[in-house]
């Protein structure tokens, strides 16, 4: 889940590159000149990438300085005693009057702001609610005089970004009410949702096209993913392949697995919720997405109607474009992961979808806060984040003071942790990291799973979300040896680099932050079925099933809208709860592995040899892996064979107990829920 530039969206690996630093072509401030730099507030790709050019002085953008918020050790202390059962404050959540009461900047510390924008030649576009931003609007020549620093292009691994050279100078009264800038740089939140697709094995062969099924057929998708073991054997004039093991959708004519709805009911225990009117009546789930989709309340009610779900109506289903309307166009399949499977799991509550414009962490962190500060609901469900790695320090601390916010106003901030493990995949093994906003300890992080169910419809196995993939054979052509392409996507988690371990987390390893909290179903192979209208595909909507991280954040931040439908008042941050609470009510996900793993052997027909295949092999790389479980694919009308790994994360572990794959596990859903609920009894 890397950042990506606006203009260069994709993947984004760090590579040691010749430093070619950018000379400032912006006159530092004279030293007599009074203000501030404002530290942390440069994307760290700037000291180790090819310098790329100026960025064209005449060009527009937006730049907002955020201001630091009054009495902050008081605001700390708050966010630990709303949460401490022992304290007077203990849930007395803040009230919007009472936080700009105590802790907003004022009227007047805005207009200062304001002020230093005018005098620099920007046009003042808003000033956010509380008055805790001040956007402006302006030409990079003006801003970076603005800033005392150079705004330059820089190439890492042939992407662009724009960044300041320097830490921004900011001169004036303005300087000691600033917290950060943001708008300098044009880096972005990626979405960390994942299609089953088929990785590229050479050069030439990329991904193929997005797996569909006809709804108005019998050719739908399968909740038998695993359907016990197979032998499967390829010749040609020289060689013979023969692999026996596992299957993954043994029939090559069903389009794949995926789960429904009630599918994840019965697996997580919560249809006794629904039997008991525990739906999130009455809670609303906050949804941020950016740019929009034009289809989504009919794809969601396609996806409602075959389900037996209520429909989304404008009484419980609600668009906000903040501060404008996008202007993206087409289908977005994020927004139908996150509003279907929301609804899925809490049909009763509403949901409001506050729309960005772009993915900038500019506009996305101010819609936050807009739903923050109007208070749309008791739950924010974001699936999205970016490399911890790269976004700048102070961003970072914006991103955790927004989350602070929402925890004493009594609001769970929730994020998915990212479907790059570690992110060394992405980074060519150099750095670990974490995905941002999840690193925040006022958030709570959502890991994935990877599902197998009995027949039953009750769980055969779930283990931490990371998958390997290995080709055998393709149209014809037996791979000697065979190809092992490892590891494709994974849940992201592991400790934080910025953050200390917060008091929740006291009895984890290490002293930071550490990710997930929890998890939830997240492995596209065991993904779930998503409504969603394509441009130019005939009958609308289709059938695809999608996962990732951005599919297990919805369904938790979903749950806890019925934890506090069942605590029958706000409960605020999730994760403080989490380690505390009973056995029973979330269930430890380990590391499974099976006696018939695949495994394989080839005839050398010319020279009369034969080379064996053990299930390590042919699951390899491994890493720090050694409990998997491995399956013989097919995919439909591909012509190919493969071995797809389940249970390894790159750099992570599942193990028992909290591991930096699934966090605690996955929810119990009526004992999770169950337990918040007053008139349960306590252990």
């Amino acid at each position: 889940m890397p950042i990506t530039a606006k203009e260069t969206p994709g993947i984004v690996p760090r590579f040691g590159v010749a430093l070619l630093l950018a000379v400032p072509l912006v006159a530092a401030p004279p030293a007599s000149v009074p203000g501030q730099l404002i530290a942390g507030n440069t994307p760290s790709f700037v000291a180790e990438s090819k310098l790329a050019g100026p960025v064209d002085p005449a060009q527009t953008i937006d730049v907002s300085i955020w201001l630091n918020p009054h009495n902050r050790g008081e605001l700390d202390q708050l966010a630990q005693d709303l949460y401490n059962p022992n304290s007077p404050n203990y849930h007395r959540w803040l009230t919007k009057a009472e936080f700009s009461a105590r802790f907003a900047p004022t009227k007047d510390e805005a207009e200062t702001v304001k002020t230093f924008f005018v005098s620099h030649g920007l046009q003042v576009v808003s000033t956010g609610p509380d008055n805790m931003f001040v956007r402006a609007r302006g030409t990079v020549a003006n801003v970076q005089r603005a800033f005392h620093t150079t705004l330059n292009n820089y190439q890492v691994s042939g992407k662009t970004f724009r960044a300041n050279a320097t830490e921004p100078f900011v001169e004036g009264p303005a300087a000691a009410l600033v917290q950060s800038v943001a708008g300098l740089d044009n880096l972005e939140y990626q979405h960390p949702y994942v299609q089953r697709a088929l990785k590229p094995v050479r050069n030439g062969i990329g991904p193929k096209p997005a797996v569909t099924a006809d709804d108005t057929s019998g050719n739908f998708f399968t909740n038998a993913c695993f359907n016990g073991t197979t032998t499967q054997t390829f010749a040609n004039s020289t060689t013979v392949a023969t692999y026996k093991g596992n299957s993954y959708v043994l029939d090559p004519t069903i389009p794949g697995c995926g789960y429904a709805p009630q599918d994840v009911w019965g697996a997580y225990n919560l249809s006794g919720l629904y039997k008991a009117g525990h739906d999130g009546t009455g809670q609303t789930i906050v949804i941020i997405d950016w740019c929009g989709s034009p289809t989504i309340t009919q794809d969601a009610n396609a996806f409602s109607a075959r389900y037996g779900l209520p429909p989304l109506t404008p009484s419980n289903f609600s668009i906000i474009n903040y501060p404008v309307a996008s202007g993206c166009a087409g289908e977005d399949p994020e927004i139908n992961i996150d509003v279907e499977w929301a609804h899925a799991i809490a049909p009763g509550a509403n949901i409001a979808l506050v729309v960005p414009p772009s993915a900038s962490f500019q506009d996305v962190n101010q819609a936050q806060y807009y739903a923050e500060n109007y208070g749309l609901g008791n739950v924010i469900s974001g699936s999205y984040g970016a490399e911890e790695a790269f976004v700048p320090r102070s961003i970072l601390l914006n991103e955790d003071l927004l989350n602070e916010i929402a925890a004493v106003l009594g609001i769970s901030a929730n994020f998915s942790t990212g479907d790059s493990g570690d992110f060394t995949y992405d980074l060519n093994g150099i750095t670990a990291s974490v995905s941002a906003p999840a690193d925040s300890p006022h958030a709570t992080a959502v890991g994935g799973v990877s599902l197998a169910l009995k027949s039953n419809g009750s769980i055969a196995w779930q283990t931490g979300w990371g998958t390997n993939e290995t080709y055998l054979d393709i149209q014809g052509t037996i791979f000697n040896p065979p190809v092992n392409t490892g590891f494709f996507f994974g849940s992201g988690g592991g400790p934080s680099a910025v953050f200390s371990k917060p008091a929740f987390q006291a009895h984890l390893p290490g002293t930071a932050r550490q990710l997930p909290d929890i998890s939830w179903l997240a492995d596209p192979f065991t993904g779930g079925v998503i409504a969603i209208t394509v441009p130019g595909t005939y009958p609308a909507p289709t059938w695809q099933v999608y996962g990732g991280t951005s599919l297990a954040c919805p369904m938790f931040s979903a749950l806890w809208a019925i934890a506090n439908q069942e605590a029958g008042a706000p409960l605020g941050q999730a994760a403080k709860y989490l380690y505390s609470m009973p056995y029973g009510s979330i269930t430890d996900v380990r590391p499974v592995t099976s006696t018939t793993n695949v495994t394989g052997s080839i005839l050398n027909i010319t020279s009369g040899t034969t080379t064996n295949y053990t299930a390590a092999q042919l699951a390899a790389p491994l890493g720090n892996t050694t409990q998997f479980y491995s399956a013989l694919w097919t995919p439909q009308y591909s012509g190919e064979t493969l071995v797809v790994t389940f249970g390894t994360d790159t750099g992570l572990k599942t193990t028992n107990g909290w591991d930096n794959v699934t966090g605690l596990g996955t929810p119990n859903g009526q004992a999770f829920a169950d337990y918040f609920n007053p008139a349960s009894p306590k252990p």
